[in-house]
């Protein structure tokens, strides 16, 4: 298929195609990205978006990776892109993801097969659950400023359940329609306005879709109520305990995202190593995919240095 990013970072030896994959009663669709013309390394990358993205996004970083040999696997996780969302009386909750992408792999990556994962953001903290729940199976983790949202007090759940329902009873489970590709655009540079709008263009067709009534963007508004679920800390702690392999966490500088027991929280993995991009912000792998994409390949190809 033709690149979507042409005029920024087309490279015409990456094939980019999509899969189909059932799990949970769902089907996912999986963004597919190799170089046939390179040498297979035997790795698998599992790619795993945050919240309000898609694993379309990831084709800037590609390249950078399939040059290497590597076959990267980008899901639309439940809810988002092109993948299915929850029927009538389901939720998003973390583990929810955790067993779609447990099936995911079952369904894609021989039992022996070599896999990483990279899990940005709500990709990350999903990816971290997965690996701590079956450390046997990950070779590497690479956390992109996913190393889950704030901690929150149990004595909060109440205010989320209220919320929660409120939303509930409130919102509308249509998707919230847009007027054109340029509007899509335009709400993008106000929601991420230290990203180039040059790159925002490109990002729009993946989050949007036609639904054959008009343009809408690709997710399922359910999403946007609160959980009512509070995130513990402690609990996601004993996850990370269990990660054995190597994993690198990289920050995105001042203008990124971080809790404030990130580094608490990284030294709990056992063979952690911290790299920074101070200028990429959050979503790095939009504003800075090519010195990303060098970080990850050296991760992935060689051992971690001593610190």
């Amino acid at each position: 298929m033709v690149h979507p990013t042409a005029d920024l970072f087309y490279d015409p030896n990456v094939q980019h195609t999509f899969l189909k994959v059932p799990g949970n009663g769902l089907t996912l669709r999986v963004h597919r990205f190799s170089n046939e013309t390179a040498k297979p390394s035997g790795l698998t990358v599992l790619l795993l978006h945050g919240y309000m993205d898609a694993g379309g996004t990831w084709d800037l970083l590609a390249p950078h990776l399939t040059d290497h040999g590597h076959v990267l696997l980008a899901p639309d996780l439940r809810g988002f892109g092109e993948s299915d969302p929850i029927g009538a009386g389901g939720y998003y909750h973390f583990l929810d993801y955790v067993a779609d992408i447990d099936a995911l792999v079952r369904h894609l990556v021989p039992k022996n097969g070599r896999l990483a994962v990279v899990g940005h953001s709500m990709g990350g903290t999903v990816a971290s659950l997965f690996t701590g729940s079956r450390p046997d199976r990950v070779e590497r983790l690479a956390l992109l400023e996913g190393l889950g949202p704030p901690h929150m007090e149990p004595s909060v759940a109440l205010d989320r359940t209220r919320a929660w329902l409120r939303n509930l009873e409130e919102m509308q489970r249509a998707p919230r329609r847009l007027t054109s590709m340029e509007d899509a655009v335009r709400r993008l540079v106000a929601n991420h306005p230290r990203v180039p709008r040059d790159v925002l263009t490109t990002r729009a067709q993946w989050l949007t879709r036609n639904d054959g009534d008009g343009l809408v963007w690709a997710y399922d508004p359910l999403h946007r109520t609160t959980s009512p679920m509070p995130f513990q800390v402690d609990v996601f702690r004993a996850f990370l305990r269990q990660i054995s392999c190597p994993t690198l966490v990289v920050g995105g500088g001042p203008f990124g995202f971080h809790p404030e027991d990130e580094m608490e929280r990284a030294h709990t993995l056992a063979n952690v190593e911290i790299a920074e991009l101070p200028n990429a912000g959050h979503m790095m792998h939009w504003t800075e995919p090519h010195p990303l994409g060098q970080m990850l390949a050296r991760f992935f190809g060689g051992p971690i240095p001593s610190t």
